[in-house]
């Protein structure tokens, strides 16, 4: 099968499409013919060697994919040969991944595909869908009728934070850094869109919010910490999920009295279990018309150049992507 796959962690340029050999599925593992893929941040973290996980060499890069079912291992019970599937947390962990015309997939990780849904969609919406259910549900449990104060809606994540923040019944406030990306983010359901190159934000966002910020969502790598405290109400939520070098100041003394509560997660550390069940609403969701934004679809041929256009964009704060890149594998 050809792969993306690297034999050394190092730059987008050490990844090459290599010939390796068909995987064979053991005891509770699906073999699925990959369709499409897409690229997360973590996967540019973990292929240059800045987030340090046990990796098979050559390792295969990728954490989401969507396809169809080629074969089953012993005991699996869950799927048949051609069924549609999607899944994420892959190329983790010493798993490897997903940028490959196979993959074998652990049973547990893998969710049936709606017909709805097509495989760029599935694959697009896998690892971003589910960060972003965690956030919402497991981690900030937003209730209908708060506001949620999302810095950064245009992104993979910060897209489908919008939609399910929606479906829950929530009021939400983002922010985008281009007028056609703030438009993209009101279509998809915010309630108030601002600049976030704006000065004026903290004013704005008490404007728009005056009792506060019930939960408050930040996508950077480096969080205002003391603008977010400004905006939350009393016992507000907040939530980092970026910044692993991050180290902004706390200003401890309004956060306490406000009785405010910090969150933190990391996507990959939830159990299959919870995964799943946030799988189960996303494809409820997506079967209703909710769709991960992808910004372009290149073939598997590109993914260094993928790699390279993510990391410009989540590291270098280029602004050039406003959604998700997709690979496809044909």
């Amino acid at each position: 099968m050809k792969a993306a796959a690297i034999e050394r962690t190092g730059p987008p340029e050490a990844i090459r499409i290599m010939d390796l050999p068909d995987p064979t599925p053991g005891p509770g593992q699906v073999l699925v013919r990959v369709r499409a893929a897409a690229v997360n941040p973590i996967d540019t973290y973990i292929r240059s060697g800045g987030v340090a996980m046990p990796l098979p060499f050559p390792f295969v890069v990728g954490c989401d994919l969507a396809g169809e079912v080629v074969a089953l291992g012993d005991g699996v019970d869950r799927f048949q040969p051609g069924a549609r599937v999607w899944g994420s947390n892959q190329g983790l962990l010493g798993r490897q991944g997903t940028f490959s015309q196979l993959a074998v997939v652990d049973e547990r990780w893998l969710y049936p595909m709606p017909a709805e849904v097509s495989d760029h969609d599935a694959a697009a919406a896998a690892l971003v869908g589910i960060t972003a259910f965690l956030g919402l549900v497991e981690h900030g449990q937003l209730a209908a009728g708060e506001t949620l104060f999302l810095h950064g809606g245009s992104g993979g994540v910060g897209q489908m934070v919008v939609q399910i923040a929606k479906r829950l019944g929530g009021r939400v406030i983002t922010t985008a850094g281009t007028p056609q990306k703030r438009e993209q983010v009101r279509a998809l359901g915010a309630d108030v869109v601002l600049d976030y190159h704006d000065p004026s934000l903290l004013a704005q966002v008490r404007e728009a919010a005056p009792r506060g910020i019930d939960l408050h969502w930040d996508t950077r790598r480096e969080p205002d910490l003391d603008q977010a405290v400004a905006m939350l109400a009393e016992g507000g939520r907040m939530i980092v999920m970026a910044g692993r070098e991050a180290r902004p100041p706390l200003p401890l003394g309004p956060f306490y009295v406000k009785q405010c509560r910090l969150l933190g997660f990391a996507m990959f550390k939830a159990s299959s279990q919870t995964q799943a069940a946030a799988a189960s609403l996303l494809n409820r969701w997506m079967a209703d018309g909710m769709r991960a934004g992808i910004d372009r679809v290149l073939p598997l041929e590109e993914t260094a150049a993928a790699h390279r256009l993510q990391e410009e964009s989540t590291v270098g704060l280029s602004g050039r992507l406003a959604g998700k890149i997709v690979i496809t594998t044909d």
